[in-house]
């Protein structure tokens, strides 16, 4: 089986190589970042395509990995698309995007004589290279059935959510509820540094009280730290905690929770902070931080 890769950014390139380590004949890569595409190729031994028809061309099941729903409306319409002589392949779609961008590409698909599939991953870099992501899948069950042997190579947990969007949906809960942990955490380090509390025994305490959460094990002592080396950045997760906003808002929900959480995150990006990891929401919330990193 021919396996193409579309978007090889840190998660895309990762997933490249388990699936490669695992036996399958990843053929062809695209990203916009030529640089990016060749090393990754180079490494891999498959071919850097120029095109995303050539990529289609050389696989027979395609896994795209794209930053946000522009990106993957123009990766599946754009003039330059997968969509192309594709009857037969399979889509299988990992980016975070609205769930209606997941109907419009499965109608796409559908009427090229393709099919798709959304994979949404709840995990981050290292677990995209070692097999052990999250997955929540949406679409056609038997379309499901059919990308479960390789999903089931790249996942440690394997979901059938339902049908298309519906795995999309849950994805953009998830980032929602972690977006307002990271930004509740970060409020609550950066007061206790203001008390002149110890952190370390700050966060020990919180890891066995009402207090904990995943992201006190992922992000705590970063924040302390002021490590914010990119797993997930703060530009995803305003993004992310965006969708969500989205679909209350078209279900009559006011969520201020989530919206003050994305007001922090625009904060960061319009602080030039977008690329650190979402951790580095502490910037904010740390006194004198902000200031230190962009002027008075």
């Amino acid at each position: 089986m021919n396996i193409g890769v579309v978007g090889v950014g840190r998660m895309g390139a990762n997933m490249a190589r388990r699936l490669k380590d695992r036996g399958f004949h990843v053929t062809t890569v695209f990203d916009r970042n030529r640089a990016a595409a060749t090393s990754l190729a180079t490494e891999l031994g498959c071919t850097a395509c120029p095109t995303l028809g050539d990529v289609t061309a050389g696989a027979d099941v395609i896994f795209t990995i794209v930053t946000d729903d522009a990106a993957m409306r123009e990766i599946f319409s754009g003039a330059d698309n997968l969509l192309a002589n594709a009857r037969g392949k399979l889509f299988i779609n990992c980016a975070t995007v609205s769930p209606r961008v997941h109907l419009e590409v499965e109608r796409l698909a559908e009427a090229a004589g393709a099919a798709s599939l959304e994979a949404c991953m709840a995990s981050s870099i290292t677990q995209a290279r070692e097999g052990s992501l999250y997955l929540m899948c949406g679409g056609r069950e038997e379309i499901f059935r059919r990308a479960e042997p390789i999903l089931k190579e790249l996942s440690v947990s394997l979901r059938y959510v339902g049908k298309s969007g519906e795995a999309a949906k849950v994805k953009a809960l998830v980032n929602m509820v972690m977006n307002i942990n990271t930004a509740g955490l970060a409020e609550g380090l950066g007061l206790g540094e203001a008390l002149g509390l110890d952190l370390t025994m700050l966060r020990e305490v919180f890891s066995q009280t009402g207090a904990a959460s995943r992201v006190l094990q992922t992000d705590g002592e970063d924040m302390q730290n002021r490590e914010h080396s990119c797993f997930f950045s703060a530009a995803h997760a305003a993004k992310d905690s965006g969708i969500a906003l989205e679909l209350a808002e078209e279900n009559g929900l006011d969520l201020p929770l989530a919206r003050e959480t994305k007001a922090q995150y625009d904060k960061m990006v319009a602080s030039g902070l977008g690329e650190l990891d979402k951790s580095g929401i502490a910037e904010l919330t740390f006194k004198g931080r902000l200031t230190e990193q962009t002027g008075p």
